[in-house]
Formats: C-alpha cells, sequence, structure tokens
C-alpha cells in the first residue's frame, strides 16, 4: 500500500477541485497513481452527474463573447439548480469556455432534434450523390448515408462535438465534469452565434 502525501492529496485537490476526503479515497484506492486517482474521481462525477440529469435547473446565466474585434458575438444560456452555483467561478469558467467553443466551431444546434429537417435532407441528398458517383452498390448506398448523417449530426451537434480546448473530450463529457465538480445538475439550454455578413 502506497503513502498517501498531504502533497498529493494536494496535488489531486487543484487538479480537480474536489474534497479533501474525496481525493484521499481516490488515491487509496489507485494505490497512489495521480493519473489512475483522477480518472478514478472523473467516473465518480460522470456517475453523480448522470443521477442529477433529472433535477430541474432554473437558475443559471447568460454568457456573451465577442471574438475577432466585434465579427463574431455569440450569447448562451447555462442553467443550473441554485443561483450559489451560477455565480461560482468555475461554473463562470464554464460557461465562457462553451460560449468560446461555440464561437468558434459554430455548431448547427444543441442535439440533432435541433438541426432543421430541410438541413439534414439536403446533408443526405449530397451523400446520396456521392455514394452512387463512386459506383456503390445501390444496396449499400442507404448505409453509407446514415453513417454520414450520423457523423454530420456528431460534428454539428454541440453536445458531441470535440471541446476546442480538450479535444479528448465532447461538451457533453465537459458538461459532466463540470455537474461532478459542482454537484448539481446544468444544461445548456440555448445559443446563438451571429458573425459579421452571415
Amino acid at each position: 500500500m502506497a503513502e498517501i502525501s498531504a502533497a498529493m492529496v494536494k496535488e489531486l485537490r487543484e487538479k480537480t477541485g474536489s474534497g479533501i476526503m474525496d481525493c484521499k479515497k481516490a488515491l487509496k484506492e489507485s494505490e497512489g497513481d495521480v493519473q489512475k486517482a483522477l480518472d478514478f474521481l472523473r467516473k465518480k462525477g460522470l456517475a453523480a452527474a448522470a443521477k442529477r440529469s433529472s433535477r430541474a435547473t432554473s437558475e443559471g446565466v447568460v454568457m456573451s463573447y465577442i471574438h475577432m474585434g466585434g465579427k463574431i458575438g455569440v450569447m448562451v444560456e447555462i442553467n443550473c439548480e441554485t443561483d450559489f452555483v451560477a455565480k461560482n467561478d468555475d461554473f463562470q469558467t464554464f460557461a465562457k469556455d462553451v460560449a468560446m467553443h461555440i464561437a468558434a466551431v459554430s455548431p448547427a444546434g444543441l442535439a440533432p432534434e435541433d438541426i432543421p429537417e430541410e438541413v439534414v435532407a439536403k446533408e443526405r441528398e449530397i451523400y446520396r450523390e456521392r455514394a452512387l458517383e463512386q459506383g456503390k452498390p445501390e444496396n449499400i448506398v442507404d448505409k453509407i448515408v446514415e453513417g454520414q448523417v450520423q457523423k454530420f449530426y456528431k460534428e454539428s451537434c454541440l453536445m458531441s462535438q470535440a471541446y476546442v480546448k480538450n479535444p479528448q473530450i465532447t461538451i457533453e463529457d465537459y458538461t459532466k465534469e463540470v455537474i461532478g465538480k459542482m454537484g448539481e445538475n446544468i444544461r445548456i439550454r440555448r445559443f446563438v452565434r451571429y458573425q459579421l455578413g452571415e
């Protein structure tokens, strides 16, 4: 059994924002391996986030972000359960990060159901024509089109996009991490992105 030092607990706390006892437990579970302890806390946070996902979110913030000297602007509404969390620095940072991500990546909607059907129909038509031009057999064209539509959703929907500051995780993963850290349900409710000339 590895010796758990105060320095190790402090390091883990600084990286995760978790409580002292949670950090000690994670280090004990991972036999002093800080990386394994980080994974342990992350999994615990994601599990807790799943439990909280049905709780009402009536507080929060509307965060704005202006980019490129006023050429791109974003407003995003992010909800939480209490005013206390809405004023928390970590929550505010999360809201700003999401607004910056939206400015950079320009998602088409939060989730697949937010993307207009005519946009999806146009994408299907393009994928079908491309597959037929490539000489793909008619009987597998539909499967190819469906695969391309799923890829389109993944790249176009905010929650499934790779987070620009850490492409190893999606915006949904990042949201769940913040839920685990804050101890409250958090929901990105809506956003609007303006670009000069569009």
